[in-house]
Order: structure tokens, then sequence, then C-alpha cells
């Protein structure tokens, strides 16, 4: 039993050397003819043979547009199945592909590109409200009088190149189509310049989602995101017969590596239910294609399971998944188990930072382990709760969850000094968020260091208010938050999503709160909202809460 809050995770299995590309090469060849990837709202079904094919088209096409090992390819675009293929292909040949956010407008795709000095860029037409083209045209206007490939933007000085998804043709870029076609005549190249290239080269970088100030950006290796995805994949125990279903979207870690680098080291199949998260598409995906996992971040399982037709579908061929991105309420991951049959469900946790995965729960743990912690240090990561000294606590004592091992960011693209900030000498990574490890190793997430409250000289960690405020009938969903008061320094708000049809009021609440839980626990702001402003990967902010709240409080109203 643990005295002091530091573990390891196993060793027993050794780590991959080699790069994202031969790891994808060899599947192909183990598991020629098993089902690989089905894209349905793109009609895609490839056995691993098809869509080897298809990502050596398109390698061979990007060195044809003279893309080399080290140059940056961004991919905006939603989930789709160019998407899988420029995430294999830039692997193949080692360039390193930038993850550009969805929900990224004009400024933020702007800086960027130009942080990470994009050469390429391959690019959606648009997705929900955003008109992908014409932000690039209006940044770039120079595309109109380019001829494709040969991009000289004042705004965008070391974007060269624009490959365009669809079949309309746009002045100034490729078509993704075209690119493919043009390389399947140098597929040789593929192989020479795979040569060179090594596992511990640069491989993804992936923008943070910049609750404050500028997105950074990740640099994130083959030998990161490679063994990262493995080691979730044996932990969920995936085989050639698994079917994945991936909600979650691409250009996250929860996509990229939770989903695609998973299944491809074990030869399973992922299954894209759509271009964005729907419930209802999610469903009728895990139920047509029998799929025997599922992703994804606890709001979409909320979605889910509240879904009016949740009822309507088998969902009985669920086995196991992942449920990440932000803390699981007990309730739900409990009838995650019982009415969605993923009684090999895992919590995992982790940060963009540590490629991502750095704690898991085990499928046999025991059920109070897998509601209530988010398990034990992964396989190769080690572990440790520090104070504000650095020092180790002991086991029960609350403070800053730090992670050292092979998944650690090798740091942010351009910004050493940010880098130094949240890697020690020592090569912790700081992950700013507080925890307690008890005697076995396990930890438990309660807040971020960011979060905590101070109330008049007392710490109060959210997640603790939140876990409790659940267990109310008509509390759907919850997020507590402190905010600025005179004479306490910050009291607690809680804003509240009630269940359909249900009737609550701020009285009821602090009524069902008193005597239950300590007075100063107890939220003195409530709001009643629809829903929580959140990212693209389903991460509540609370910083934008806060900020609504603090300004509404100083107008002189209450909540």
């Amino acid at each position: 039993m643990l005295t002091l809050s530091e573990a390891t995770g196993s060793t027993r299995e050794p780590l991959l050397e080699i790069t994202i590309g031969d790891a994808f090469k060899g599947t192909a060849e183990r598991y020629p003819d098993h089902l690989a990837l089905v894209v349905r709202h793109q009609g895609i079904r490839w056995t691993w043979a098809e869509y080897a094919r298809e990502v050596d088209r398109l390698a061979a096409g990007l060195l044809t547009l003279g893309i080399v090992p080290g140059d940056r390819v961004g991919i905006w675009s939603p989930n789709r199945v160019e998407w899988c293929l420029a995430q294999f292909a830039t692997a193949r040949i080692g360039a390193i592909m930038v993850c550009v956010n969805p929900a990224y407008r004009l400024y933020e795709l702007e800086y960027a590109l130009n942080k990470v000095e994009c050469k390429a860029l391959i690019t959606a037409e648009r997705f929900k409200s955003s008109d992908y083209l014409g932000m690039l045209q209006t940044l770039a206007p120079e595309l109109s009088r380019c001829a494709p490939g040969h991009l000289d933007s004042h705004a965008l000085p070391h974007l060269k190149t624009v490959i365009r998804l669809g079949e309309e043709r746009t002045a100034g870029m490729f078509n993704f189509d075209a690119v493919c076609d043009v390389g399947t005549s140098d597929l040789a190249q593929i192989g020479i310049v795979a040569r060179n290239l090594h596992a511990s080269d640069p491989i993804n970088i992936q923008f943070t989602s910049g609750t404050t100030g500028n997105p950074k950006g990740a640099t994130l290796t083959h030998r990161n995101i490679l063994n990262n995805g493995m080691i979730l994949g044996d932990c969920m125990r995936l085989t050639g017969n698994d079917r994945l279903c991936v909600p979650v979207p691409l250009y996250h870690c929860f996509g990229m590596v939770m989903s695609n680098l998973a299944c491809m080291t074990h030869g399973s199949a992922t299954v894209f239910p759509g271009e964005g998260f729907d419930a209802l598409a999610t469903l009728e995906a895990v139920a047509e294609e029998r799929c025997t996992a599922l992703h994804g971040v606890p709001t979409m399982f909320i979605a889910e399971l509240e879904h009016p037709r949740f009822g309507d579908f088998d969902l009985s061929s669920l086995r196991t998944g992942v449920m990440a991105g932000s803390p699981c309420p007990v309730e739900i991951m409990n009838k995650v188990i019982s009415q969605m049959h993923m009684s090999e469900v895992l919590i995992a946790y982790g940060q963009t930072e540590t490629s991502p995965i750095n704690h898991m729960t085990a499928i046999d743990d025991p059920i109070d382990k897998r509601v209530g912690t988010v398990g034990r240090p992964a396989a190769h990561c080690e572990i440790r709760i520090c104070g504000p000294d650095g020092h180790t606590l002991p086991v029960g004592e609350h403070g800053e969850i730090c992670c050292r091992g092979y998944s650690v960011m090798e740091g942010y693209w351009g910004d050493e000094e940010k880098t130094r900030e949240t890697i020690d000498a020592e090569g912790w990574l700081h992950s700013g968020d507080i925890g307690v490890m008890d005697e076995g190793g396990y930890t438990q997430i309660t807040g971020r260091i960011k979060d905590m409250v101070i109330r008049g000289g007392e710490n109060v960690y959210p997640r603790e208010v939140e876990e409790f405020l659940y267990r109310h009938p008509s509390i759907l969903d919850v997020q507590v938050f402190g905010v600025p008061d005179v004479k306490y320094g910050e009291q607690l708000c809680a804003w509240i999503r009630t269940r359909p049809g249900a009737s609550l009021t701020a009285a009821e609440v602090q009524e069902f709160c008193r005597d239950r839980i300590t007075h100063f626990k107890i939220p003195r702001h409530i709001r009643f909202v629809e829903e929580f402003p959140m990212t693209v990967t389903g991460k509540v902010q609370k910083f934008r809460m806060r900020e609504e709240m603090a300004a509404e409080l100083a107008g002189g109203s209450d909540a």
C-alpha cells in the first residue's frame, strides 16, 4: 500500500519503437480482408487492404506536390474519410499533421497556420455555420489569381498549397481526389522516404483549447501517440473483431489517437456516424453496425441516454469504450454500464500534452473505482501528486497531478518559455489539475488549480459539490464554479440543466443541500440554463460562465 502519492504504470509490455506509417502498413498486411473503416455519411466501407491503398495514393500525391518530411500540413475538416487518409498519409511520409479546430474563425485560423508555419492545408468546404473556403479566401485573396500550389499570401506567408475536399473547383486550390490520382504513379517513393523516418520524429501538432490567451501547439512524436493508442487498445482488449463507434472529433486526441490509433494497432474497425456528434446517428450506428465499443465525453453519453428514441435501439453488441474529456458523473456511468451494456467501459484521463492518456481504469476494476476515480497510472507513465512547494504529498492529500514518461510531449511548438513552465527540469509535466491519490494508486480528479474556490479561507473543490448535486432527481447536469464576492472573496455559483419536464427553483436546490453538505459548499448563486458553453470536444468552459456571472452580479442582479 502506498504512503506517498506516487505510482508507476505497468512496464510489462514493451513500447513500440516504430513509426505510425510502418505500424499502419503492418496492420494492413496482417488483416488485409478485415473491415477497417466505416464512414456512414459518405458511404465508405473499406477493408485494411483498401484503406492502405487509398492512404498510399494520398501520400504519394503529397510527395508529388513537394511535401517533404518535417513540413507542416494542416487538416481543417469535420469527421470525414479524408481526415483519416490525411492522418496516415502524412505519417507515411513524415509530414507533421497540424490539427485545426473545426470551430476556428479568421483570427484563430490565421494564428494557428502562422504559428507552426503550415506549408499546406487540406480543408473541407464548410461545416455547420463555418464557411472554410470563404474564410481562406478572406485571409488569402491571392488565391483567386494564383496557380494551385503557388500561393504567395501576405497574411499567410508560409502557406503555399491548399487542397479542398469535394468535387467543385476553386481558384488557387487543388482538389483532394486529384491529388490522390496524381500520386498513383509514384507509390515507390513512399518506401524510400519512410526508410529515413524515426519513431522520435514529431508527427502531429495539437492546439490546446486556449481557455486563456492564444492556443499552444503541443508537439507530439510517433512514439508519443502510437504507443498511447496501443496502450489504450490493450486496456480495452481490442482485437481484429472489434468495431469502435467514434462520434468524437478527429481533430482532437480523443478521435485521432484514442480512436484511430487504438484501432489501427489492433486491427479493429473504426465506425464514424457523422461529421459531428449527433445522438441519434450514434445510436443508429452502434445498432446497425453491431459496434462492440463506443467512445464519448460525458455530455455525449447523457444526450444518448436521454434521447427519446433510446429504447428503440439494440445496443447489446456493446462491450467497452472510453468516457473521457471531462469528469464523469457517477449516475451517468452507472447508466452506461446498465442501460448501454458497456460492462467494460473505461474512464480515461490525461491532457493533450501527454498524448493524451496517463490514467485509466481497468475493465475488471471494482465498480466504485470505475465510477469514482480515473484509475491508476497508465502503462509506462509515472504519476505523482505534489504540493505548491513541488514535494510529493502523502496519500489522501489534494495536490497537482504531474506526469513523466514516454507520453509527455516534445514541447509547445515555437514556445520554449511555455514549455519550461509546463515541463520541469526533471521531466515532470504539470497538469494544472487537482487530484488526490489513495493507497492503491487510484486518482480522483477534484478540479483545476484555477477552478478551486476559496470562500472565506475555506478551499472548496467544485467537483465535490457537483457530484452531490447530481443526486437530486430533477438535475440532469450541473457545473459549479466561483464568482467574486466582497465579503468572502469568492462564492459558489451553480449552473443547472434540469431533466425534461422537471421544475426546480434555486431555493429548492439550496434546501436539498442544507444539512447534507457543509454550509460553505452550498451554492449562493444558482442559474438554470438550457446548455453550457463548450469547446468542440465537449469540454465545458467554466471561465466563460464565470465571466458572465461576474458581470451580471456586478450589475446588481442575482441568479
